[in-house]
């Protein structure tokens, strides 16, 4: 995978290439919002790690841009407990976040986590696999949603949780589950990033006869897909 590491911080970034680098990565540095989106959108990148606070054009910005014409992960490197630039950032279609200051080490877990749920599972069992819940289908090899026939435009992230929703269609799948499975890490206090991103789910998908979302809150515990 090459990774582009958008981010004014010019040390950081070098030092992040660098670790990077050593963990099999190949990485690219630019070093404004302008920059970056350009670079994002250029095909040559499977992963965009993108600082918030920049010059030219801040990371939000930058974001909100990307998802007009790429579903490339993207994650956003936050400062530490700006709840309102985290939740902005995944509303928008970021797949992840790292608060800042972050260690390489934890960036790169971050990377692999995103990297193992968006690869595709080469085996011959599941060429043919399809999940149908109701109106929703679901791809899992060509990670492709459909509803009512028509493809959803989802993030990384968002197919992610809808499969797990989809493989457990009419059950409560706790947050923690969510969190492990479709995030890749475990779920940690005050974290509302799966709220936020069953919020652009809803709205992605469409509604039951009864006008009802197809994915229901069950109030501290989790999320239910209904079928039908």
């Amino acid at each position: 995978m090459k990774i582009l590491l958008v981010d004014d911080d010019i040390e950081l970034t070098e030092m992040l290439r660098d670790y990077l680098g050593q963990e099999g990565y190949e990485a690219a540095a630019a070093h404004d919002g302008e920059t970056g989106v350009t670079e994002a959108l250029s095909g040559r990148y499977g992963l965009v790690v993108l600082d918030v606070m920049m010059p030219r054009m801040n990371g939000i910005e930058a974001l909100s841009r990307i998802r007009l014409h790429s579903r490339v992960p993207v994650l956003m490197l936050t400062a530490k407990g700006d709840d309102l630039d985290r939740i902005t950032g995944l509303e928008l279609g970021a797949d992840d976040y790292v608060p800042k200051p972050c260690t390489p080490r934890e960036l790169v877990a971050r990377i692999r986590a995103i990297q193992r749920r968006t690869q595709a599972r080469d085996t011959t069992d599941n060429v043919s696999e399809r999940l149908t819940a109701g109106a929703l289908v679901i791809y899992p090899l060509k990670r492709v949603a459909e509803w009512e026939g028509l493809a959803l435009e989802l993030t990384s992230t968002e197919f992610n949780l809808l499969e797990v929703l989809a493989r457990n269609a009419g059950r409560v799948v706790e947050k923690h589950e969510l969190s492990e499975q479709g995030l890749g890490r475990p779920l940690a206090r005050f974290d509302r990033s799966i709220d936020v991103h069953m919020s652009s789910l809803r709205q992605k998908l469409g509604q039951l006869p009864d006008g009802r979302s197809c994915i229901l809150t069950v109030r501290g515990r989790g999320y239910q897909l209904v079928g039908t």
